[in-house]
Order: structure tokens, then sequence, then C-alpha cells
């Protein structure tokens, strides 16, 4: 599958060389490594820990793993959260464990399958990041069976 991100005129390793708040959009938006975990519905349990399930997000598209219409997907789903500079702060700890936002965030490096340093976009699947055919959406599942759907140990 050809990669839906535009990762053309890219800078060399432009994530180990610059701070994540002074990249432009291009470079921010190429982070993404398209393994769709950041669209599953996510549960809060009283201590506030997260839980992810395997509901995906109205708009996400199970057979490519991507957002099915991501332009207006704010519009769309009111409760879409857009990864930005200035709420990666307040959003980070419930973002996936390998979500390359939350790695440079806290300092890490890239995991070799990231698109970035693979070259490949196709590495995300090949190292089972991607949740590609692993999702059931989210209108297939009422609210209340929502916890019965979560993943252990994935995230």
């Amino acid at each position: 599958m050809s990669d839906p991100i535009d990762r053309t005129g890219l800078r060399r390793d432009f994530w180990r060389r610059f701070p994540l708040d002074e990249l432009p959009l291009h470079e921010w938006e190429a982070l993404c490594d398209g393994c769709g975990r950041c669209c599953l519905l996510k549960l809060e349990d009283d201590d506030g820990d997260i839980h992810y399930t395997n509901i995906a997000c109205r708009l996400f598209d199970d057979a490519t793993c991507r957002c099915g219409n991501y332009t207006l997907r704010k519009q769309l789903v009111k409760t879409c959260v857009i990864v930005r500079p200035d709420n990666l702060d307040e959003i980070i700890d419930w973002m996936p464990a390998t979500c390359a936002y939350r790695l440079l965030a806290k300092g890490q490096p890239l995991p070799d399958w990231h698109p970035l340093v693979s070259g490949d976009a196709n590495s995300v699947d090949e190292a089972g990041i991607s949740m590609r055919n692993k999702t059931l959406a989210e209108f297939e599942v009422e609210e209340e069976d929502w916890a019965d759907h979560t993943i252990k140990g994935m995230l």
C-alpha cells in the first residue's frame, strides 16, 4: 500500500535535529506512522487509567488504517483530538506508547519500523503495530459493551 502521508521534501533526520514545536506542518504531519492506534476509542477508569478498545472512531477505515475524512475530522467527530505542538502536553498520556509524538516529546528515538526510519510505509504493518484489519466500527458496538472490547497489553 502506498503511503497516504506526504513525506516528500522533508529535511534529513528532521525529528532528530529540530524541536517538535519548531517543525513546519508538513514535517509535523510526517511524524505520524499511520498505525491508527490514536483512532481507537479509549475508556478511563476511576483511577484515571486509560484503556484502549479495539473499537475505532466512526471515521476510521479499517482496511486502509486511515481516517476516512481527515480534513473534516474535527467537524464530523467533535471528540476528535488533533495532535498539535500546543496541546501535546495535555494529551500525551493517553497517546499510544509507540506514537512518534509521544516518544519524541519524552526524548526517546523513533523505532526502526517507523516509516521515517525504515523508508517504508508498510513497515508499521509488518511490525504488527498497525490496527489495519483489527478493529470494530464504533457503530457496531453498543456503548455499554465497550468495556468488553478493551485490549490488554497491546498498547
